[in-house]
């Protein structure tokens, strides 16, 4: 165990280093991003006065000015971008970015909701809804790119999972087509793996492929079964479990008043973090890959754990895709999942492979999927295309410009050959 662990020990680093060329572009970036969030909050949020009135549940309420929350805010962002770009805002630039973000968006809202009333309870309840299946897409990457396998078929698995749990959902029970689902997103992995471990196919185009497949094969299904047998497309959806006490709390309560796939991702989360860090499996899966050569001389079966944890995350993405018929709208329509598999993959490189990061990346992305449909409610001359648009424009924005330099497991997409 002692050498297992060895071989993937991540290289440590010190600040008393000159920041190399990578970290600098992005510490610019950041800095104009201050800049513009200063701009946009000046020139656009401080025009609409008077209160928006942030419903928080129970009948309590908080009211926020939005003009001069706008000024304060503009002036701040402002005073933040000037420092970073003259001499940087070092170990606290993370923390002060969320920070940002976080005030521009509570501005934002103030904005469009100003002298009108604004259910911030009911945000925060449907972006936890809306965060579960990014968050099993996310887990099911974590497993296999720990494991050496890049899963690009993720919004496949989600697909397949949401048709397949639909169907037998239907004409059995809820949790016969919950372990349908699973199944379905197994053998879709175990294609994936099969391709990618044994042929040695280039894995992004395996995971291309079946997320076509699954596309085309429900598209299919669905124009010529499900369309003249209704009764193959309707489940009921699983209610709501208020957890004792917590679900009282003021405004995150709202997380405790959820259905049983909430709760779910939770338990994953948490018991996929304690795998990963504090189990015989994790070091292993984390030694395949980084490096399976190590890990295969040190006696780990690299190509079968890569088999066994493949097929096991197509069965975390499965169960994910079944949360539409059994957690959500109790039906399936054609391309249900709308490229949720693939912002799950933006929440693994936005969470560093790591479950509690890609958890709170797909909050993110929760939150603007949730936020676009709130916003169609208020009157803020947004047109409702760009508001559908805002979770891939987070994504973008995110991935491609704050989250700094992300370093992948090693062998993630290498085939390996035992010896």
């Amino acid at each position: 165990m002692g050498l297992v662990s060895a071989i993937v020990t991540e290289p440590t680093t010190t600040d008393a280093r000159l920041l190399t060329h990578e970290e600098r572009t992005r510490a610019r970036n950041v800095g104009i991003a201050y800049l513009l969030l200063g701009v946009v909050a000046l020139l656009i949020f401080t025009r609409r006065s008077g209160d928006a009135q942030f419903k928080l549940g129970g009948g309590d309420s908080i009211g926020l000015p939005a003009s001069p929350l706008a000024w304060a805010c503009g002036i701040t962002f402002i005073a933040l971008g000037a420092a970073q770009l003259v001499k940087g805002l070092g170990k606290l630039t993370n923390v002060l970015l969320g920070v940002a973000v976080t005030l521009f968006v509570i501005s934002f809202l103030a904005w469009a909701a100003a002298g009108d009333g604004f259910s911030f309870s009911g945000l925060i309840n449907t972006t936890i809804q809306y965060s579960v299946p990014i968050t099993f897409g996310a887990a099911a990457g974590i497993i296999c790119e720990r494991s050496g396998v890049v899963n690009i078929a993720i919004e496949g698995m989600l697909l397949g999972g949401a048709f397949t749990g639909t169907i037998v959902g239907s004409a059995t029970t809820r949790w016969v087509g919950v372990v349908a689902a699973i199944v379905v997103g197994g053998l879709l992995a175990l294609l994936l793996a099969t391709l990618a471990i044994r042929y040695k196919v280039d894995q992004v185009i395996v995971g291309f492929a079946i997320n076509f497949f699954a596309l085309g094969v429900t598209s299919y299904l669905d124009a010529g079964v499900l369309s003249d047998h209704e009764n193959l497309n309707s489940v009921t959806p699983l209610g709501p479990v208020n957890i004792p006490l917590l679900s009282k709390i003021p405004v995150l309560g709202e997380a405790f008043k959820q259905n049983v796939y909430v709760y779910a991702s939770y338990v994953l989360v948490i018991a996929l973090t304690f795998g990963l860090f504090r189990t015989r499996w994790g070091l292993r899966t984390r030694a395949i890959g980084e490096h399976p050569k190590a890990a295969d001389t040190l006696g780990v079966d690299v190509l079968r754990m890569r088999y066994r944890n493949v097929t096991l995350a197509g069965a975390v993405a499965g169960f994910g895709g079944s949360w539409w018929p059994a957690g959500n709208v109790g039906r399936f329509n054609e391309n249900i999942t709308g490229g949720r598999g693939f912002i799950a993959l933006a929440a693994v490189i936005f969470g560093r492979w790591h479950p509690v990061g890609a958890f709170c990346g797909a909050l993110v992305f929760g939150f603007f999927d949730a936020l676009s449909g709130k916003l169609s409610d208020l009157h803020t001359g947004i047109p409702s295309e760009f508001l559908q648009t805002a979770p891939y424009v987070a994504t973008i924005v995110v991935v491609a410009g704050f989250i700094g330099r992300s370093r992948s497991p090693a062998a993630s997409g290498q085939p390996y050959e035992h010896q």
